[in-house]
């Protein structure tokens, strides 16, 4: 497994790489995105971890240009920077995790070994999704509702589609978190709560029928 480390900070970088590199990964590391865009253009990496705070391009805008270049690998945010607005300025940016500095590098490590985890083989997916007047689309990446079009960001796509292959079931926010962040829950953000009611207002809003339910307590069920 090849890691790219995009860190402006040496000692952090060091850090970083040596920890990888006593597990078993061979890592890299650059100190500004620019440099870094370069790299991932000439290499194939299995994960980027990317800072936002870097020289040339911040961490956000790079981690879009990686993610059009290169969809299938996978990057984990490791910033200062921890509100609940940064984590879903990251998430919308395409990252797959977020982690949060000061870091213990243990828990670096587990998220690294499940960002760089094969797939299982799974049977293959229905290409349409629908639930009620609710039709999402998976090749064509669009949702609509009745006769209007839905325009989701790529994470509000990605947690509809779980609703929609799990409609009927109660589906805690940790069930959510790990299947549509793939990262263990952390119980002192409200990322997942924020993003069902992204999710709510341009779905439900408007509608007599809500296919977005809050059971208090257990968490959330899709279905007409």
């Amino acid at each position: 497994m090849k890691i790219l480390i995009v860190e402006d900070e040496p000692k952090v970088a060091s850090f970083i790489k040596k920890g990888l590199e006593e597990n078993g990964y061979e890592a890299e590391t650059i100190h500004d995105g620019l440099s870094a865009e370069k790299l991932a253009k000439n290499n194939r990496y299995d994960l980027y971890i990317l800072d936002i705070l870097i020289p040339g391009i911040n961490g956000l805008d790079l981690c879009k240009k990686l993610k059009k270049s290169h969809p299938d690998v996978p990057v984990l945010m490791l910033t200062a920077l921890g509100t609940t607005d940064n984590k879903i300025n990251g998430f919308d940016a395409g990252a797959n995790d977020y982690l949060v500095k000061p870091f213990e590098f243990r828990e670096l490590l587990a998220r690294v070994k499940v960002l760089t985890r094969k797939p299982e083989k799974t049977p293959e997916k229905k290409n349409i999704l629908v639930e009620g007047d609710v039709e999402l689309d998976l090749e064509k990446k669009v949702v609509r509702r009745g006769k209007s079009y839905i325009d989701l960001t790529a994470k509000e796509f990605s947690l509809l589609e779980f609703f929609m292959r799990n409609k009927g079931k109660v589906l805690s926010r940790i069930d959510i978190a790990e299947k549509v962040w793939d990262v263990n829950f952390d119980f002192g953000t409200n990322v997942v709560d924020v993003y069902v009611n992204f999710l709510r207002k341009k779905i439900d809003k408007g509608y007599d029928k809500k296919m977005i339910h809050t059971r208090v307590g257990f968490g959330y069920v899709f279905g007409d």
